[in-house]
């Protein structure tokens, strides 16, 4: 349930950078609200995307953001952008800031019970007349991609996912990775305890690749360059998916870093192309 819409508006000069970042479409096509939302019957906030056209219905994404706490978390002018470019390409977004963050109630909890943060969005579509509930995809960034692959061991609903710089595997990045380290640090506890060993195998999908939902396409992209969540968390997840027959498609981004900054226009296109292919039929 939706306890608060509120709708974003930018001033003049941000809404011309989104124009320039994004696209014309993004800032006429579509609207992006900041939204309240029942979890778990916690006060979670996030946002929700649209676009303005309201003669048809249009596909579901969820988005799932990366980073952790508030260190990650979406502003609204982010939202516009991101947002608003999915809506543009007739799609309606639903994205979760996940529990204690943005002011929200609660505590994130990397993976664990905020995962209901995710699933507890595909309710909000029935809220929406220009919404159709019968074609969902979804897509996720860094520890987004996290949450995108355990929401997958969850529900067969997703006709396709994408996933991009996804973390496949806490326990294989820990001594490679500066940014891991400082993850484990702040959300899994200490090394030493049998809970933080516990905690990262539960979050990593590599050891239970078999859960992902068998009727869910998933396209990875990770960046050949990337020093927060090394490729081979993509490489070795793949390896898994191709022994259980599963269908992926896996795509390295030559020299791209975590956020593909360099390889933007290449990366939005075989997003857009991915949820194309199996929400529009």
């Amino acid at each position: 349930m939706i306890l608060e819409r509120e709708k974003i508006i930018l001033s003049t000069q941000q809404e011309r950078m989104i124009i320039s970042g994004w696209g014309e479409e993004v800032i006429s096509n579509t609207t992006v609200e900041k939204i309240t939302y029942l979890s778990d019957g916690l006060k979670v906030k996030g946002y929700i995307a649209y676009p303005n056209d309201e003669s048809q219905k249009y596909p579901c994404i969820i988005w799932c953001r990366g980073g952790l706490g508030n260190a990650g978390a979406i502003d609204k002018f982010t939202a516009r952008g991101i947002f608003g470019q999915i809506a543009s390409w007739g799609y309606c977004v639903f994205a979760s800031q996940y529990r204690g963050n943005d002011g929200g109630e609660g505590h994130d909890d990397f993976g664990g019970d905020d995962l209901n943060d995710v699933l507890n969005l595909i309710p909000l579509a029935d809220e929406f007349s220009i919404a159709d509930n019968s074609r969902w995809g979804i897509e996720g960034w860094s520890r987004g991609g996290m949450m995108t692959y355990l929401t997958l061991t969850k529900t067969d609903i997703f006709k396709c996912a994408t996933v991009i710089g996804g973390i496949a595997n806490l326990r294989c990045n820990s001594l490679e990775s500066k940014f891991m380290r400082r993850l484990y640090e702040h959300t899994l506890g200490r090394y030493d305890t049998d809970e933080f060993y516990s905690r990262c195998e539960t979050r990593s999908i590599i050891n239970f690749p078999e859960k992902l939902s068998a009727k869910t396409p998933i396209l990875i992209l990770h960046g050949n360059a990337d020093d927060r969540v090394l490729p081979h968390d993509s490489i070795d997840l793949s390896y898994k998916l191709l022994e259980l027959k599963r269908d992926f498609r896996l795509v390295m981004m030559e020299n791209g870093d975590h956020f593909l900054k360099n390889q933007r226009k290449e990366a939005d296109r075989l997003r857009k192309d991915w949820f194309d292919k199996w929400l529009r039929y």
